[in-house]
């Protein structure tokens, strides 16, 4: 028969190895290091100017809750950078850069994927080995023993991800003499079951573009002070580039 403290050892050398294979130790092997991404919608391709005319206009806003989120000085800095002057008067500028940070949201992959049973299939996985050892009493400790940590070992490991969405709009003057007419349609509601449909069509002097922004940062256990960072500086990249 197996002594305690032997069998003890077998167990926690052999949950080892086969944790190894286990999703949970798989994801915490592959997403150790944080990665993150920027994409766009669509391509935004601006007109070139000449130096007098790199004037910019900055409107940023934050409608999510993470208020920590202060792109503003940082965006500010790499236009300066690249050249452009910051003005406060509108009219002066030749370009508008208006953006709202309108959402940041938090998933765990391993839940979206399907897996939302993962503590319960541990648990069985660390029961079965744990049963391969002992016999009478000492067989059921193992096995329960062997489920305990299973269960723990998955509850440690969560494939977290964050995404910040970000509507940018750009506006640059037209060319004197270029005039275009811009149509905006709104349907308002009237109590529960009216409507009343509203339309203005003005001459304006800019051109506007719109496109989205959406990052994204990918690591296990990852907390929002870690990805913060991350997030803005691909941001900031992808707002100061378009210039």
């Amino acid at each position: 028969m197996v002594r305690a403290n032997e069998l003890i050892t077998i167990i926690l050398l052999s949950l080892l190895l086969v944790l190894s294979g286990c999703s949970a130790l798989s994801t915490s092997v592959k997403k150790k290091d944080l990665s993150v991404e920027t994409k766009m919608s669509a391509t935004i391709v601006l007109e070139p100017v000449t130096a007098d005319n790199r004037t910019v206009y900055l409107q940023l806003r934050n409608t999510s809750d993470k208020q920590s989120l202060d792109y503003q000085t940082p965006v500010a800095a790499a236009i300066t950078a690249k050249g452009y002057t910051l003005v406060e008067d509108p009219e002066k500028a030749h370009f508008w850069i208006q953006a709202n940070i309108l959402q940041v949201g938090k998933s765990d992959l391993r839940t979206i994927n399907g897996k939302t049973d993962q503590g319960f299939g541990a648990a069985i996985q660390g029961a079965k080995i744990g049963s391969y050892f002992g016999d009478g009493d000492g067989k059921l400790a193992a096995t329960v023993v062997g489920g305990l940590i299973g269960v723990i070992t998955d509850a440690m490991v969560d494939d977290i991800v964050y995404v910040m969405i970000t509507d940018l709009q750009i506006s640059e003057r037209a060319k004197q003499g270029v005039y275009i007419t811009e149509t905006n349609d709104a349907i308002l509601k009237q109590g529960d079951s009216g409507k009343q449909t509203q339309e203005s069509v003005e001459t304006v002097d800019r051109k506007k573009y719109q496109t989205r922004i959406t990052s994204t940062a990918n690591q296990v256990n990852l907390t929002f002070e870690e990805a913060e960072k991350q997030l803005l500086e691909g941001l900031i990249q992808s707002m100061s580039g378009i210039l």
